[in-house]
């Protein structure tokens, strides 16, 4: 699958009598192959949710990231791009009738929050992983999409930024903080975990 205009690539997971459908951002450095939100994506998909694993630059914004770092923290921009995969997901026909969510990771998490933000009539969940959602800086208290931030008990720098982060939001919010696991959720069962959590919050907000 791609995004035509901007020539993203994409993989898009529908099961049948879907009841949702979630499109992941990814995390600084990462993309569509990430095997922690591969995962995940396939614990949503047996919930009966869709998955849209994408990209969010094209290949040749991949070679200039990986050589100056440039894009990977511009969440405005990669909060637009998100913002018109959203759109086009809107525009087609078998996936019209389906709410949709975003599931954010590390940085991904604060570009998700951006654009939830602009697009408070089509989002209706976002799950963070280990996010950044301070770095949606203002777009913080206009996100009206209920929100779970999933963050590791041994991540304290970033389980401190996200508590600054929900106090900010208006929105019906919850943090989880799974004991003993680290940024990347390596821990036995960590991960299993978060994939549990993000499915349950998904199947709740976007029926």
């Amino acid at each position: 699958m791609r995004v035509q205009a901007a020539g993203l690539e994409g993989e898009l997971n529908v099961p049948a009598a879907a009841t949702g459908v979630v499109i992941f951002a990814h995390g600084s450095g990462s993309s569509r192959h990430s095997p922690r939100n591969r995962y995940v994506a396939g614990v949503l998909n047996e919930g009966g949710l869709a998955t849209l694993l994408i990209d969010l630059l094209n290949a040749d914004e991949q070679a200039l990231d990986l050589e100056t770092a440039q894009l990977r923290f511009d969440i405005l921009f990669l909060a637009a791009r998100l913002a018109a995969i959203t759109q086009w997901m809107r525009d087609q026909p078998q996936m019209r009738r389906l709410k949709i969510g975003y599931f954010g990771a590390s940085t991904g998490a604060g570009a998700a929050l951006v654009a939830a933000a602009g697009l408070p009539r089509l989002i209706h969940a976002v799950v963070s992983r280990g996010g950044r959602p301070d770095l949606a800086g203002d777009a913080l208290e206009r996100v009206e999409a209920p929100t779970l931030a999933i963050v590791g008990g041994a991540d304290p720098v970033v389980l401190d930024l996200n508590r600054q982060a929900l106090a900010q939001m208006n929105c019906v919010k919850h943090l989880h903080v799974i004991p003993g696991a680290g940024h990347l959720f390596e821990e036995p069962g960590a991960l299993a975990e978060v994939a549990t959590l993000a499915r349950d919050w998904f199947a709740e907000n976007l029926r």
